[in-house]
């Protein structure tokens, strides 16, 4: 039987990894091309409430994949992020909308990226540019996806190409998007059983430049205070992993979705983070007013200081 393309979005996968991945492999099918969604993680709470609504499996768990597997990339580009065995890995393409780093391969893909929202906007064009007729399953994935990438439209991550995406979708879907989407948003709020070591690692990315590596991580909120409750148990698990990993700088991004701010838990070369955001860390922390996205309001503020 010949083996099947892996599809698979970033390591700690989000709504829009997992999303992407099984809308990419339902767009892959429609086209003939014998794909297989899989994940790098854990599927987070958010994502659950997706897929009990759908009634639909995760993806299967891998942790490494072998030399010449060809895989898609969806939600991310960066080896550092991605699986372990990438780069002996055959990427056949990537769907993307974050920035490219790090990234090389020894053969001609096909990448798509843009500067949307979310990567299954992308996808969405992509099913209207291939004449395929979407449907509630998929509709509703991509929607789910688009919600939570960009706050239910709120964040400014938000383009016009992700409310459109978004308005048709919900048509197809037939859904009342701000019932859904809050209702989905607060089940990625329930933080309750988590460690302080799982609570660092639900959203948690690595990005560098040269040898400066640094982590940002996001949760998000319905109550910042009640995650500082366990402020001293995240800190120590923050340190614990800088040590572990080597990176030099940790940001915990506590991202309230009700009010649009975040309050962040800064460890490590905190010198940078204050560069970045003229702001003073004091007692470890440092409040983010409108802050709500990592991919646009964190990470490129540090990079282009470090």
């Amino acid at each position: 039987m010949e083996e099947k393309t892996l599809i698979f979005g970033h390591k700690n996968p989000d709504t829009d990894s997992i999303c992407s991945s099984l809308v990419h492999e339902i767009l892959d099918r429609k086209n003939g091309w014998k794909t297989k969604a899989v994940r790098l993680g854990n599927v987070n709470k958010e994502t659950q409430f997706v897929l009990d609504y759908l009634g639909i499996e995760a993806p299967e768990l891998i942790d490494h994949v072998e030399e010449g597997q060809t895989v898609l990339l969806v939600d991310h580009n960066e080896f550092a992020q991605s699986v372990d065995g990438i780069e002996k890995a055959k990427i056949l393409g990537v769907t993307d909308h974050h920035r490219i780093a790090n990234f090389e391969t020894s053969e001609p893909l096909y990448y798509t990226a843009k500067p949307y929202g979310c990567t299954c906007t992308i996808l969405f064009e992509e099913f209207n540019r291939l004449g395929h007729k979407i449907e509630k399953t998929e509709a509703i994935l991509m929607l789910s996806a688009i919600i939570s990438d960009t706050l239910l439209l709120k964040s400014p991550t938000t383009t016009e190409h992700d409310k459109k995406a978004l308005e048709e979708l919900a048509k197809i879907a037939d859904i009342d998007v701000n019932t859904y989407g809050l209702d989905m948003l607060k089940a990625g709020t329930d933080l309750s059983d988590f460690t302080s070591e799982q609570l660092i690692n639900i959203d948690s990315k690595e990005f560098a430049n040269g040898d400066f590596k640094f982590q940002v991580a996001q949760v998000n909120t319905a109550c910042i205070e009640d995650v500082l409750q366990n402020k001293e148990a995240i800190e120590n698990a923050m340190t614990d992993f800088m040590n572990e990993n080597g990176s030099r700088l940790f940001v915990f991004l506590i991202t309230d979705i009700i009010n649009s701010n975040s309050q962040a838990i800064v460890l490590g070369d905190v010198s940078v983070f204050e560069k970045a955001f003229s702001k003073t860390v004091e007692n470890n922390m440092a409040f983010l007013e409108g802050v709500v996205s990592r991919k646009k309001q964190v990470a490129p503020v540090i990079l282009n200081v470090i």
